[in-house]
């Protein structure tokens, strides 16, 4: 559609989904057991991994809901939709925004994680988002009136910078970016800007360097993995010495259709690195469980070495309630989806498909371990600055959204006035208090036995 034509689309929606509709949380008819749904998911992930899964997100309201993306992508299909669709990223919780380093090696704040991406209705990761603000809110004991303002600001700042970009031209909304610097640290409030300078200087501490010196250690010349059971084990103490010398043949293979899948001129730099070892790691909270690798190479000899990650891809959470990907490798539709959402994104990303030292077939994306990404720590800010930060994250989702959909039509459903703004708080504020409910199923099933809690 023109600009015009997405326009009058969008005003013609507030007909079709008012945006008062846009507040409305339900528990649907028959709703799903979320313990149940959370046990489903476990039945395909490494088993003596899952107990520290629900160990994490048995820490807090607010980290159950980080692990709770199938249970709200379910209560999110039963709800209205405006019909307006844009790659979603599937999982924009506020812990899911951060810093990590461009190709440049300047510092950007934007999405940095994609597991879940999907094209769908673009107020699916508006509602994630701003319920997020809302559990962590609620979790941490702030009163009404602060939960209020901070959901509110996410929205708020979501609608405001996507009206914004519909004001632009194709290619300055491509280059957008949200970039650390002093033009953007003198632009916010004082405080705000010291916890950004703090976390600035986190972010810098995890370069590839940083990573190799706390992951490997130099024995005899040569470099190998830590071994720190269970959550970083290396190949050779997860199968015998055979198996382990047989998959390192088959790492060979693995890594050329890894650097099939990068741009021509990536496959230049890949191919200048060689395999040396491989171990098992655990990482974040929902993910806890999936097949998530650390691979060793080196490109100059053992003083140039590099860390990748290779993490398990699977169906999006959101395909059980959208259409299918029609990426036949999930870690491609991963990749596919970053790349579109993200300003910017790492020059050695890619995806490939292995069977496993455990037999397990499956699908991976590639990219590299750290890189000076940080994500700051939500649960610790003080209200003034989790203010400023729930607002920075998002312009970041409208930004992202504003790379595939009609951003045209969605501001113009969205309004000059904070219509939408107020639901989507009303929603939020009503969907903590259902993952509050889930929590406390979780913590029951724990206590009773029906799950086995590390």
């Amino acid at each position: 559609m023109s600009a015009s034509q997405g326009r009058e689309f969008g005003k013609s929606q507030r007909k079709v989904v008012p945006r008062s509709a846009l507040g409305g949380h339900a528990v649907p008819p028959g709703r799903a057991d979320p313990v149940a749904l959370l046990e489903a998911q476990a039945k395909t992930r490494v088993p003596e991994l899952v107990p520290i899964r629900y160990a994490r997100m048995l820490t807090s309201p607010y980290a159950f809901f980080r692990g709770a993306a199938g249970i709200m992508a379910a209560d999110l299909a039963a709800g209205p939709r405006t019909g307006m669709r844009v790659q979603l990223c599937g999982d924009a919780h506020l812990s899911n925004f951060g810093l990590f380093a461009s190709p440049e090696r300047h510092l950007m704040f934007d999405l940095n994680d994609f597991d879940e991406t999907l094209p769908g209705p673009w107020e699916w990761d508006v509602k994630r988002l701003v319920a997020s603000a809302a559990v962590l809110c609620r979790s941490r004991g702030l009163s009404a009136a602060r939960q209020q303002k901070v959901v509110r600001g996410a929205a708020e700042a979501y609608r405001n910078h996507l009206r914004e970009l519909a004001t632009l031209g194709e290619l300055d909304v491509w280059y957008a970016q949200s970039a650390i610097d002093e033009d953007l640290l003198a632009a916010v409030d004082p405080v705000y800007a010291k916890e950004i300078r703090r976390t600035a200087g986190r972010a810098r501490s995890r370069g590839r360097q940083q990573a190799v010196d706390k992951l490997t250690r130099s024995q005899d010349g040569s470099r190998h993995l830590v071994s720190d059971p269970p959550l970083v084990v290396p190949v050779g103490e997860l199968v015998s010495d055979v198996v382990a010398h047989l998959y390192d043949k088959y790492m060979r293979k693995l890594i050329k259709d890894y650097v099939s899948s990068l741009p021509g001129d990536r496959r230049v730099l890949a191919r200048r690195y060689r395999y040396v070892e491989m171990g098992r790691k655990v990482v974040g909270v929902g993910s806890v469980g999936t097949r998530t690798w650390i691979v060793l190479l080196e490109g100059r000899g053992s003083r140039d070495p590099l860390l990748m990650q290779v993490k398990e891809a699977r169906p999006s959470v959101l395909e059980a309630h959208l259409r299918p990907s029609r990426h036949p490798n999930a870690g491609e539709r991963v990749v596919a989806g970053q790349r579109l959402m993200q300003a910017t994104s790492d020059v050695m990303l890619g995806w490939l498909h292995a069977i496993g030292p455990d037999g397990h077939h499956g699908d991976y994306y590639v990219r590299q371990l750290w890189d000076m990404k940080g994500s700051p720590d939500v649960e610790a800010m003080s209200p003034k600055v989790l203010t400023g930060y729930v607002q920075a994250c998002g312009r970041a989702l409208a930004r992202a959204h504003c790379r595939s959909g009609d951003r045209f039509a969605i501001a113009a459903y969205l309004g000059k006035g904070d219509n939408a703004d107020r639901a989507l708080t009303r929603y939020a504020i009503a969907y903590a208090e259902q993952n509050e409910r889930d929590y406390q199923g979780l913590r029951v099933a724990a206590a009773n036995g029906r799950i086995t809690v590390a």
